[in-house]
């Protein structure tokens, strides 16, 4: 049998690489299942999701194998596998889904019905996502392969943009999903609530849904200066000056139609000290009071319904203080959860290949070897303004 290694979660700030079990057909379960494929990884992402574990922030167990960014090649396939074949180049959406419950059916992959005992929606290498083995690994197991995976037609030009494809898998269609729900189209402005790669990943989508003005706000000076390096208005929350103030400075009006929250749970404010401390729902009603009536916010930055590192009790059982009131009177509308990535994968794909969109210098793409990855955890943590990505098998230099 062929060796395997994997990113290890060990607990609190700890990451290691190690030998694990080469991919079965068997389910998390055990069950032997015959619609799956094994893939050489060729690329596998660090997630900011996978950070909130790493940070002890989720209920993890230790000995997790990580990551659910993943895009590979086929070296296996199941005998009920009709649409793929040994030597596909195919993007793996981080949601296992069945395509075959009513969730999968109405293209709700993110909360897929039967992959996880536990509750809706399934992941690979994530907590309570069903125990589905990561893929920051060498080799790892798809199930459902023909309704999950999307074969890359064309290998040779597919690898010449494998820095962008790769992004595929999660971080583009997440923050796609985060400007669509949000109500982006052309003449928008949108306001994007952090300026890590999935708040750049949906900058970027503004812009390619036509948006007039696109501004990022963050706390982080070298991220923030990344923004504007690609062309977005930045606003630095950092500052004393309110959000609305510099929106208005920007806009000549305090308010956006539409705004992302891409920072999630472990948002930060600043107290009368200026000093950052957590402040989970900082994001959520910073936005409510900037984006007009009737406007809509997209959530696709992660919240949690258990935090055992949290401050307060409350946010330990994923309970903020909301100004939903606020909300109710502008009439805003909200749309939360994991994203569908089949939905829009397909045409973000085409996007890259005719060179619209270029995702992996927007987010800052750096790929690393698979050696590295606790190395590329800790900068990542750090808040540098890249997206690291895993090459186990050195295939983008042989590309």
């Amino acid at each position: 049998m062929a060796d395997n290694r994997g990113v290890v979660y060990l607990g609190n700030g700890q990451v290691e690489v190690q030998s694990i079990p080469f991919p079965k057909m068997q389910n998390p379960q055990g069950k032997q299942i015959h619609h799956g494929v094994i893939l050489r990884v060729v690329s596998t992402n660090i997630c900011g999701s996978d950070q909130h574990m790493v940070r002890g922030r989720t209920t993890a167990q230790t000995g997790l194998v990580l990551g659910h960014e993943i895009t590979g090649e086929v070296i296996e396939a199941g005998r009920d596998v009709e649409h793929l074949k040994v030597g596909d180049l195919v993007s793996v959406p981080f949601n296992v889904a069945c395509g075959r419950c009513r969730s999968c059916k109405e293209q709700n992959t993110g909360v897929c019905l039967t992959v996880n005992p536990a509750r809706p929606g399934g992941a690979y290498g994530y907590v309570d996502m069903g125990d589905w083995v990561g893929g920051q690994a060498e080799y790892v197991l798809v199930p459902y392969a023909d309704f999950n995976l999307l074969k890359l037609p064309n290998r040779d030009a597919a690898m010449e943009k494998i820095r962008d494809l790769t992004c595929l898998s999660d971080i583009l269609p997440t923050g796609y999903h985060g400007a669509v729900t949000a109500g982006v189209g052309p003449g928008s402005t949108v306001y994007i609530a952090g300026a890590g790669p999935v708040g750049l990943a949906a900058a970027a989508s503004a812009r390619l849904l036509g948006a007039a003005v696109v501004i990022v706000g963050d706390v982080n000076p070298i991220r923030l200066a990344h923004a504007k390096a690609q062309g977005f208005e930045i606003a630095d929350l950092s500052k004393d000056t309110p959000l609305h103030e510099q929106i208005a400075d920007l806009l000549g009006e305090p308010e956006v139609d539409c705004a992302v929250d891409a920072v999630g749970f472990e948002a930060r404010g600043h107290g009368h000290d200026g000093v950052k401390h957590e402040a989970p729902a900082t994001v959520l009603n910073s936005l409510m009071g900037v984006v007009r009536v009737a406007g809509k916010i997209g959530i696709p930055g992660l919240y949690v319904t258990e935090d055992p590192g949290a401050a307060d009790a409350a946010a330990k059982m994923g309970s903020l203080s909301i100004r939903f009131g606020l909300g109710w009177a502008k009439s805003h509308s909200f749309h939360t959860g994991q994203t569908p990535v089949m939905k829009y994968n397909r045409q973000l794909m085409q996007a890259i290949m005719w060179d619209r969109i270029k995702i992996a210098d927007i987010v800052g793409v750096e790929v690393i070897s698979l050696d590295d990855a606790p190395r590329g955890y800790g900068e990542f943590d750090a808040g540098v303004p890249k997206k690291f990505v895993i090459d186990p098998h050195r295939m983008f230099s042989k590309a």
